[in-house]
């Protein structure tokens, strides 16, 4: 951007005085705005003190944190929205419980379509955690791709 657009800009936001930017009417997206802001002075800045909402502490299991670290890295916008409204934790535990039941109904579901079952446990034991290594690790995979990395 040239010098004399760039002062030009500079200029004009600074014929607005600071009220008329922080009322609700220049808001076009109707975000919500703070009455008042406070400020500490760091060296010759102004920064303001601004703080995020507190969220209530859920226990977040395996599925949580990966679908955390996903959302971080690839959906950045869904994240800081998430973060900053305080329903990130929320978001999260319900999505490692969505995770675990459908892990369970699934896994169950395959048990029964491959015909595993406890009668196979008595009678063959390796056999049978074989098959149902090879169910679960069916079951998560679908998980993954359909709740987690989605």
């Amino acid at each position: 951007m040239c010098k004399s657009k760039q002062g030009s800009k500079t200029a004009h936001l600074q014929g607005i005085s600071q009220a008329s930017m922080i009322r609700t009417g220049n808001n076009p997206k109707g975000a919500k705005t703070m009455s008042e802001i406070t400020y500490t002075k760091q060296g010759d800045y102004l920064i303001p003190d601004l703080t995020l909402p507190t969220e209530p502490e859920l226990p977040l299991g395996r599925y949580a944190l990966m679908h955390r670290d996903y959302l971080e890295k690839h959906k950045r916008v869904t994240y800081l929205n998430l973060l900053t409204s305080g329903r990130l934790n929320e978001h999260l535990y319900q999505t490692e419980r969505t995770a675990l039941s459908r892990l369970e109904l699934l896994t169950k579901q395959l048990a029964a379509e491959q015909g595993v079952t406890e009668e196979l446990k008595e009678k063959a034991p390796m056999q049978w955690v074989g098959l149902m290594n090879n169910i679960r690790s069916q079951a998560e995979e679908v998980i993954l791709s359909e709740l987690i990395y989605n």
